[in-house]
């Protein structure tokens, strides 16, 4: 068999934390398969790397490790923040360095930087070696206009607080949305290493060649229109559940064949992500809330839950549902027999309810969570807010009964199924997906 000769090198720079460098990777697999002559130089933690790397990677894409950042003898304080601050600290030299061994070992220059957006540092590194710079947004459309606007909103919530006005009404193409739902780092903690990062991205993203973004065009035009106003080219690339290949992630606690045998729309999901873990009361009042609501259930449990839920109450519940340590959630949000998905409203999982047609309950935690559910509820009506943004079994049954059981229920998964039809059109011939990918492979490879 005759060797490829690879003559264009891609540095795949990602933000190894929370569910960035899976998603990009999959951008990668999906180019790399068309288009074997490209060499694609993949780099994460050795961490981050070990945990996505599996199952089959084309020959032409290649894991270097990047340092993580974190001192000698590092002892977890089991805040989520902390590892990311420290990486973000010295991650520009990081990356530097891990660049450098993938140019010593290829002898073929860069000629396109594809990273996670949050590395807005690569808009100087890319000019210097005279490469392209395409960033990729993972989240949604609503918070990158947020980033993208950010001193902008500092300066008119500065003078709008001085008149006790605490609600954001002003940002072209977003409804209005209170202060404390805009992603942290927005107007608060702003001295932080993460919402510096955050805020330096949004005023260097209109520098780069493409931005590619994790939604599809019908899913909020207002906001797309600023977007495009904005950079030189926006690339609608999702939704990346239905547009890319995921991975196969077993089914072995046979989550699908115990759904089979459930009615249509009659069991609740229950997930909060690979990061977020609930705290124990509010763990407790799920568990309290399904227990009386009597609805079946999945609930995929990061933790020990034989620990952290009363004995008697995790044996009564036990006998209504499936309590697992880890659930292929594309294919559970896609079975008919799901009809409400309690999450914390990161914005895979948004788009993952979205495609699966399945209304939301959402208790926000960090990030663009509280801005997702805003959007989740006040723009697209396909969810409730947990009262009070905490978990309390009257909370939680109210929710469960409303999108469950209730004339409101139902008119939320019309809506919902609404974008399921508008995301699947978006990966048909002239969809939006099919057009601006073949675009960033285009930028990308050329």
């Amino acid at each position: 068999m005759n060797k490829v000769v690879c003559s264009v090198h891609v540095a795949v720079l990602a933000f190894p934390f929370g569910s960035h460098a899976a998603p990009l990777l999959n951008v990668v697999q999906e180019i790399a398969s068309k288009n074997p002559r490209v060499k694609f130089s993949f780099l994460s933690t050795k961490r981050s790397n070990e945990s996505i790397f599996a199952g089959i990677i084309h020959h032409n894409i290649k894991a270097y490790n990047v340092e993580d950042g974190l001192p000698e003898g590092y002892v977890p304080s089991g805040h989520p923040i902390e590892p990311i601050n420290l990486f973000v600290g010295v991650m520009i030299q990081n990356f530097k360095r891990a660049m450098d061994k993938a140019l010593a070992e290829t002898h073929i220059n860069f000629t396109c930087l594809l990273t996670d957006a949050f590395l807005w540092f690569a808009a100087e590194m890319a000019k210097e070696i005279n490469a392209k710079w395409v960033p990729v947004w993972t989240a949604g459309p609503h918070s990158l206009l947020c980033h993208l606007m950010t001193d902008f909103i500092r300066d008119q919530f500065a003078a709008d607080a001085g008149n006790g006005i605490f609600s954001i009404d002003f940002v072209p193409g977003l409804p209005v949305v209170k202060a404390s739902e805009l992603p942290e780092g927005i107007i608060d903690d702003i001295e932080q290493p993460l919402s510096s990062m955050l805020h330096k991205m949004g005023q260097t993203l209109p520098k780069a060649t493409a931005v590619a973004i994790n939604s599809f065009a019908e899913l909020e035009p207002p906001i797309v229109n600023q977007l495009e106003s904005k950079f030189r080219k926006l690339l609608n690339i999702g939704p990346f559940t239905l547009a890319l290949p995921q991975p196969n992630i077993p089914d072995d606690q046979g989550c699908i064949e115990w759904l089979n045998k459930h009615d249509i729309g009659s069991v609740v999901y229950i997930s909060f992500g690979t990061v977020i873990i609930p705290p124990p009361h509010e763990l407790v009042a799920i568990a309290e809330a399904i227990d009386e609501s009597g609805f079946p259930f999945i609930w995929s449990f990061r933790g020990k839950h034989d620990e952290q839920l009363p004995k008697g109450l995790l044996e009564r519940i036990k006998d209504k549902g499936k309590i697992v340590s880890w659930s292929p959630q594309v294919e559970i949000l896609k079975h008919e027999a799901i009809g409400v998905c309690v999450t914390h409203s990161g914005w895979n999982s948004i788009m993952e309810c979205m495609v699966g047609g399945v209304p939301m309950i959402s208790r926000p935690f960090f990030g663009d969570q509280k801005l997702n559910t805003r959007m989740m509820e006040g723009r697209w009506g396909v969810g409730v807010p947990i009262q009070d943004g905490v978990f309390t079994k009257e909370a939680t049954l109210a929710a469960l009964k409303s999108t469950m059981s209730s004339d409101e229920g139902m008119l939320m998964r019309q809506k919902i199924s609404e974008f399921k039809k508008s995301a699947k059109r978006a990966v048909e011939t002239n969809g939006s997906f099919i057009r601006d990918f073949n675009t960033l492979v285009e930028i990308v490879t050329s």
